[in-house]
């Protein structure tokens, strides 16, 4: 069992705000098609992991796009390691719509503002803290851990996670489960009622290209053959499409704990259970599972025309879809319907859907460490919307975990700062989740 006296002093609380500003400060902006630049986040966190006595390596499939990956030898080599990994890119902030600029990394009443306060310098700072603090105390985990810190993982992580899985595997050795973020965050389900969700499944990424084919011509004349108008029916009956509810392992297991939690008798597993009917009687907390009892197709993109007055031979439409666990047959044979006759579609980037047991030892331990620090908190499991890099690190057997702990106030409304304006995260959320994050992994 691992020494519990916590190493987290004074210097550790401080330098987790601190690492959070500085990170923010670089501007690791993503906005795809290969346009960033991690490396310069990368070698201020690796010089820090340095500091601690570590070796990092730094990785790039393309120059400029910096992984980091660091390995702590644990006291215990006949355990299993843990993987804890952060991803170093953000997605585009507009200086005009914030109340201060995006990349100022400004800490100001208590808060820390800017880009990547929450999506995800935050956690790449708490490890950064906790592994310093280690390193003062003379401390070393049960198990071994590697850190990885990735690029492009707001894209389609080919030059980040993807990489590393598939070309440095070695680095990961031995590595069974991780943790990551979006988990573990306080969440305000009514009064009194304070929940630490745990991510323990995503769904499945299933970005979608759509094209339409038809008949080219002047836009004055009749044309039963528009590609224009044959695609936007397609996205029209997409949008429209109300999807059935398809109910996960990891989606049953938090609507029953909920439905607990509000003193509901209902018996989730029971023929004809209304999981609609439910979420309707759970207040707030029905935020945290209604993305993820469906799979999902939202189109976000149009292409079509070069001039007003020519009908075009073909046009183009971008899909955002999502697939649940053991769900992607169903969207497949929809998508075809939906589509038509007329309008071909194909996968533009597709991931594997996650599910993590919520029984397991790991599990039991991250709600233990929450717990700990705050014993009037609720942890339950719930299965993220979108997607993080345990999907690429999936492929090496690591079983993925949403786990970056931050103790919120009331009204915070921490989702809606992902890619959102004003992201910001408060001072005593980043101290809450070092504390956490620090016994976690010393229990793990």
């Amino acid at each position: 069992m691992a020494d519990m006296t916590t190493p987290i002093d004074g210097q550790a609380l401080d330098e987790v705000v601190t690492f959070t500003s500085e990170l923010i400060r670089i501007d690791t902006t993503n906005r795809g098609g290969g346009d960033c630049q991690e490396r310069p986040a990368a070698e201020y966190a690796a010089e820090r992991l340095a500091g601690a006595g570590l070796e990092p390596t730094l990785l790039e499939r393309t120059p400029g796009r910096t992984n980091v990956v660091a390995r702590i030898e644990g006291t215990d080599p006949s355990t299993d390691a843990l993987l804890v990994h952060g991803h170093l890119d953000v997605v585009p902030a507009e200086p005009a719509d914030w109340s201060v600029h995006p990349f100022s990394g400004e800490v100001r009443d208590g808060v820390v503002w800017g880009r990547g306060a929450v999506d995800m310098k935050n956690m790449d700072a708490m490890v950064l803290a906790v592994v310093r603090a280690w390193a003062r105390a003379g401390i070393k985990p049960r198990r071994d851990i590697v850190i990885a810190y990735t690029a492009d993982e707001e894209a389609s992580a080919i030059d980040g996670s993807g990489f590393l899985a598939d070309h440095h595997p070695g680095l990961f050795e031995g590595c069974t489960e991780g943790i990551s973020e979006s988990g573990a965050f306080s969440f305000h389900a009514g009064p009194g009622m304070t929940l630490y969700p745990i991510g323990a499944g995503e769904r499945g990424t299933a970005w979608l290209k759509l094209t339409a084919h038809g008949r080219a011509g002047h836009g004055s004349k009749v044309n039963r053959a528009n590609a224009v108008t044959r695609l936007a029916a397609a996205i029209a009956r997409i949008g429209e499409y109300e999807w059935p509810v398809r109910l996960t392992t990891t989606v049953r297991a938090a609507l029953a704990e909920l439905a607990s939690l509000y003193g509901i008798d209902v018996d989730v597993d029971a023929d004809g259970f209304d999981a609609d009917a439910l979420m309707s009687k759970l207040g707030p907390a029905a935020a945290l599972v209604e993305p993820t009892v469906r799979n999902s197709a939202n189109p976000t993109m149009l292409e079509a025309g070069y001039k007003l007055n020519v009908i075009p031979g073909h046009a183009t439409a971008y899909v955002d879809g999502r697939m649940l666990p053991g769900g992607e047959a169903e969207f497949k044979d929809t998508l075809d319907r939906l589509t038509g006759p007329d309008v071909e579609w194909e996968f533009h980037h597709r991931e594997v859907a996650l599910e993590a047991p919520v029984d397991s030892t790991a599990y039991a331990k991250m709600r233990a460490a929450v717990e700990r620090f705050d014993p009037d908190g609720h942890v339950v499991p719930f299965c993220m919307a979108g997607g993080t890099d345990a999907k690429q690190f999936s492929r090496l057997g690591i079983t993925g975990y949403g786990f970056s702990p931050l103790k919120l106030p009331v009204g915070f409304d921490y989702a809606a700062l992902f890619h959102g304006v004003d992201e910001r995260v408060p001072v005593e959320a980043l101290h809450f989740g070092v504390n956490v994050l620090d016994h976690y992994l010393r229990s793990a």
